[in-house]
């Protein structure tokens, strides 16, 4: 380990260097070094697909057709969304939450929305 650096989640003195990313291999655990002090303090910064960062209340626009799951309705490319509400402990990678007109309140994945 040529910098030092040693995995946040376990501790393991084992991770190495994979692009632009640090991997554990006892634990699995991906992190990067320079967005990792946001997230020891408690704030994990969510992106939207373009890399910037997303805060509550704002607008974002859906970038490609989503099928709503259990329903045949679709969210379609170019949707507009007002007013989301980020949601930093979503475990199934759903970590924005809000109303879309016509469907109702649900959630997204932040990859597939940029900020409008």
């Amino acid at each position: 380990m040529a910098d030092g650096y040693s995995c946040p989640a376990c501790g393991s003195a084992n991770a190495y260097h994979d692009g632009s990313l640090w991997v554990c291999p006892d634990c699995a655990h991906e992190w990067n070094p320079d967005t990792a002090g946001a997230e020891a303090g408690g704030e994990a910064v969510i992106r939207d697909a373009n890399g910037n960062p997303l805060a509550d209340g704002d607008s974002v626009t859906v970038i490609k057709d989503l099928k709503v799951k259990g329903s045949s309705l679709v969210v379609k490319g170019g949707t507009k969304v007002k007013n989301i509400r980020l949601v930093t402990d979503a475990t199934d990678g759903h970590d924005i939450a809000c109303k879309i007109d016509g469907l109702g309140a649900m959630n997204l994945k932040s990859e597939f929305v940029k900020k409008a």
